[in-house]
């Protein structure tokens, strides 16, 4: 399909613009938070997309490269907002992201259901919808674009403009943070450990 667009097939494009739409719109919405913003990087997406078809060479999937360029669209807008035209996103949050820094739970406790199980649960996904957006910005990008669209380290690391090893912390702190807040709503609360006594290790 993707050789039968890069050969002028206008009908191949438009099937793959539309098996790949809601996913695009899912991950603009998630990073931007405003249905008109995420429409318009929506559009913007597949227009680049359409533009850039013929140096499409499949180093990556074909689903990866439009996740990548709709989140570079969704990035402008942000930095839009904020300002930072010309500034990374590494340069324009905290210097330092370190291991050091990472705090350790406040609520523990078993989940009451297997994670395979709860996976299948929709009011699992809107938890998870939930809890994202009480994270900070920086960290639920990491999060969206490694863990929930599947780009790898290194993909993140240059959609984001950070280092490997920012994006590896960001994303650990945004992993605890999540797993911490549906534990709050999943977990078994008679198996919660006392953090009092819990020593960090």
């Amino acid at each position: 399909m993707v050789r039968c667009a890069q050969n002028g097939d206008l009908n191949a494009f438009e099937t793959l613009a539309n098996r790949y739409e809601q996913r695009v719109y899912g991950l603009a919405m998630r990073m931007l938070r405003q249905e008109q913003d995420a429409e318009d990087v929506t559009q913007q997406t597949f227009l680049s997309v359409l533009e850039n078809l013929e140096g499409f060479r499949g180093e990556a999937s074909f689903s990866t490269w439009v996740l990548r360029i709709a989140s570079h669209a969704a990035l402008k807008i942000i930095r839009k907002r904020k300002g930072l035209n010309t500034v990374s996103l590494e340069e324009a949050t905290e210097p330092s992201d370190d291991l050091n820094s990472i705090p350790h739970p406040e609520f523990i406790a078993d989940w009451r259901q297997s994670p395979e199980h709860l996976v299948e649960r929709n009011e699992t996904r809107h938890l998870l919808d939930e809890a994202l957006t009480r994270l900070d910005e920086k960290h639920r990008l990491v999060f969206l674009l490694r863990d929930l669209e599947g780009l790898s380290i290194q993909e993140t690391a240059a959609a984001l403009e950070l280092s490997e090893s920012n994006v590896k912390v960001r994303l650990l702190r945004a992993r605890l943070q999540l797993r911490e807040e549906l534990t709050r709503v999943l977990g078994d609360p008679s198996r919660q450990i006392d953090m009092a006594n819990h020593q960090h290790a």
